[in-house]
Order: C-alpha cells, then sequence, then structure tokens
C-alpha cells in the first residue's frame, strides 16, 4: 500500500513529498526556484520503483535536477540506478563524507541504468570529461590569475549584523528582478534553522548571506546572494566570507560548504582566497537569472572535530 503526503512550504521555496510503501520509503525536497530535487532515502536498494517514483515525481513536478546526498556504502545503490558521482562534502557526516550522486532528467529519461555493483571513488571518476567539470576547471584556473593578480591588495573592514526573515526577503526580491540572486535562502536539508546576516563596507558594499547548520554532526550550508562583479566587489566579498567562517567557527561549526556557479571567476577566486576547496562539480545544478548553470560545490573543514 503507498502512501504520498505533499507537505507544502511556500514561504520557503521548497515542497517536501514524502513516498512509503512495501519496498520504498522516501522523502523529496522540491527546490521550486532552481527545479532540483534532493532526494532522502530512508529505506536502502536499488529497486525499480525507488527510480520509477523519483523520475515520474521530477516530471510531475517541472523538475530538471534530481540528486541525493549518501554514504560511501551506498554509493553503488544510485550508481546502479543512473545516478553519476558528482562529487563529495567533506565531513558532512562530521567523521565521513557525504557522496553527491546527481542526473539530470532529460538525460536519465532515455536510458536504463544497466551498470553493475561499481566502486566507490571521488570528484571526477564518472565525469572527468563532462561539460561541467571543463568549465569548472577553466574558471579556477582564471580565478587563480585573478588572485595572483591581487596579491598583497588590502582587503576591506566588514560589518557583519543579522538580518531577519523580512530583511533577507526584501533583499532577494531586489536581486531576482536584478538577476543576479544566486539563491533565496531555500532550505537545503529538512526542518533546517536558517540564520541569516548583512555584511557591509565603506563604498556602499552590501551583502546579505545565511547559513543552515546540523548541529548533530557540525556541517553547515552558507550561502550569499549576490556574487561580486569586479575587482572591487570580489575584496569585498572575500573578506564578508572571512567573517562569515569566523562567526560559523564561534557556532562551533566544523565544516561549510556552499554553491557556486561554475562560469563566476569573480566568485570562485573569493573563495579560493578563503581557503575553499572544489569538492564537486554539479552538471545544471543552479538557475540564475533565466540561465541554467553547472555548479561548483565548495568546502571548507573549519576546525578538527571533537572526539
Amino acid at each position: 500500500m503507498a502512501a504520498t503526503n505533499l507537505s507544502s512550504t511556500a514561504s520557503s521555496g521548497v515542497d517536501e513529498l514524502l513516498f512509503r510503501n512495501d519496498s520504498v520509503s522516501l522523502c523529496l525536497l522540491v527546490n521550486r526556484r532552481h527545479r532540483t530535487l534532493r532526494i532522502v532515502d530512508f529505506r536502502a536498494g536499488p529497486t525499480p520503483s525507488k527510480r520509477s517514483f523519483v523520475l515520474s515525481t521530477a516530471k510531475r513536478e517541472g523538475v530538471e535536477k534530481i540528486f541525493t546526498l549518501v554514504e560511501r556504502d551506498e554509493v553503488p545503490t544510485w550508481t546502479r540506478l543512473g545516478f553519476t558521482r558528482e562529487g563529495s562534502i567533506p565531513g558532512f557526516y562530521k567523521r565521513s563524507d557525504a557522496w553527491i550522486l546527481g542526473a539530470v532528467v532529460s538525460e536519465m529519461t532515455s536510458r536504463l541504468c544497466t551498470s553493475g555493483d561499481g566502486e566507490e571513488g571521488g570528484e571526477g571518476d564518472d565525469v572527468a570529461a563532462s561539460p561541467a567539470v571543463l568549465l569548472a576547471e577553466r574558471t579556477i584556473a582564471r580565478a587563480r590569475r585573478l588572485l595572483r593578480e591581487a596579491e598583497g591588495r588590502p582587503l576591506p573592514a566588514i560589518k557583519i549584523a543579522p538580518a531577519s526573515g523580512v530583511e533577507l526577503r526584501r533583499a532577494v526580491a531586489a536581486a531576482q528582478r536584478a538577476g543576479r540572486a544566486l539563491t533565496g535562502f531555500e532550505p537545503f536539508g529538512r526542518d533546517a534553522v536558517r540564520t541569516g546576516y548583512v555584511l557591509s563596507a565603506r563604498g556602499g558594499f552590501t551583502l546579505h548571506a545565511a547559513w543552515e547548520m546540523q548541529s548533530c554532526f557540525g556541517n553547515s550550508f552558507l550561502e550569499i546572494l549576490c556574487p561580486p562583479r569586479h575587482e572591487a566587489e570580489r575584496l569585498a566579498t572575500t573578506a564578508a566570507i572571512g567573517a562569515l567562517c569566523d562567526r560559523l567557527v564561534e557556532e562551533k561549526a566544523v565544516s561549510t560548504f556552499t554553491f557556486a556557479p561554475a562560469d563566476d571567476q569573480e566568485l570562485c577566486a573569493a573563495l579560493l582566497a578563503n581557503g575553499f576547496r572544489r569538492s564537486a562539480v554539479l552538471a545544471r545544478h543552479l538557475v540564475v537569472g533565466r540561465a541554467r548553470k553547472d555548479a561548483i560545490l565548495w568546502a571548507k573543514k573549519l576546525v578538527a572535530p571533537e572526539a
């Protein structure tokens, strides 16, 4: 007997779909802005009904990208279901990584999965020659050149203050009208608690940011609303991200991760300058303005986990 429930969270931009029968138990988090679907699987195993339900739901909900986060021993399950290893989030489970497996719906629906058990591997094993990875590599190379050219230039002083939900929503609306919003600060996980900030510097620089944390694991998902457009904004964004990381350490976060468009060299340079490392490349994962874009997942270990 199957049961399906829809928990609509319109104010957050994410809908939670629950599905359960004798062989499948799933929670699907549908991000309306980016048209992505994150799968939370409560019952392991590569059952055909699991794949069929996820794909049929994705098509019904207008989703373009589906993905899941799993521990290492579940990677073969999802590769057998036709998903690609796109990378990992280091330290997501405090002492172990979360592996990201994804699929573009339009590409997945035309092929049945015939792969074998597979073996665990790192980001790039399945997608080393993909257009998304090649684009990310070119962007990172350009970002490193920007850092070399700006070496020795001082970063501005940053002021950081809490931002209310109302303030964040107003900032998102303005960024959307300008076609610059990277996010609407939608939840990444279930029952997420989000903390918002506004950061500013002399010269009129203002940046809205937020994170959600899983205190049981010590990880945090960090988002900034708008990317820098030129060097002055990049230097200020670099300082702002540093201030946010310092605040995360104060909040006892062990690690943090964030998404950035794979073609944004200015934002990539700001993240590299703060010690973030590329840990995944996700095909067609973000919508910025009206454009669908590949994404780089950047991760940083903030402190060593407690024993």
